[in-house]
């Protein structure tokens, strides 16, 4: 499971039957993450289709004896729109959620994190960088609204093409070594090390 940090606005509106009600954006389409160990990513539109009929859980800083509300309770909404996932919590009238409640109006508390797996990414490196694209989700565990954002998770997976693709880009010189770029070292034979070099390096991506 991967999880992702998203600071939202984060809207408490009153419901005269239910009381208070969390509205927002859980993630958010089209934008670049920051650098997530290696790489950065993109979510793409319908991403979380097929995945919201999930049995899914809101909870407070990932901690399953804080419940906010569930899928299969009617207490948890998802919804996909052209801008992302929102969600709406209607979350239980217990003192800690109250507490919560008040916490976020004052904007003490405006981060969200979701948990997630993949079935569908696409890769490409783009000035030497490596970037994710994320296009179809395998499922979705829960949405947390959370005090401390924690360093967003990522698989070992994604974290080995992000380390691959990085290498066939930018490959080590032979040995370890750097090129010699001296007037002493003809560009011929720069520009053949380093092209062996990159040829090593993506026969050894092709045995993996």
């Amino acid at each position: 499971m991967e999880r992702r940090i998203v600071t939202v606005n984060m809207e408490i509106r009153q419901d005269a039957d239910e009381g208070a009600v969390i509205t927002g954006y859980a993630a958010r389409y089209n934008a670049l993450s920051d650098d997530l160990g290696g790489f950065r990513e993109i979510i793409r539109p319908g991403f979380f289709e097929g995945v919201l009929s999930d049995d899914v859980r809101a909870l407070f800083n990932h901690d399953s004896n804080y419940v906010l509300g569930r899928t299969e309770a009617g207490t948890l909404e998802l919804s996909d729109d052209v801008e992302g996932l929102t969600v709406a919590i209607r979350p239980p009238d217990t003192q800690w959620a109250r507490d919560l409640i008040t916490s976020m109006r004052r904007g003490d508390v405006n981060q969200m994190s979701f948990g997630f797996s993949v079935r569908t990414d696409a890769w490409k490196t783009i000035d030497g960088e490596a970037r994710r694209e994320l296009i179809k989700a395998e499922r979705l565990y829960d949405v947390s609204v959370v005090t401390f954002p924690a360093y967003p998770q990522t698989s070992a997976e994604a974290r080995a093409k992000a380390e691959a693709l990085t290498s066939i880009v930018n490959p080590a010189e032979p040995d370890g070594q750097a090129a010699d770029d001296s007037a002493d070292s003809p560009p011929a034979a720069t520009a053949q090390a380093r092209h062996a070099a990159r040829r090593r390096h993506i026969e050894i991506l092709k045995r993996r």
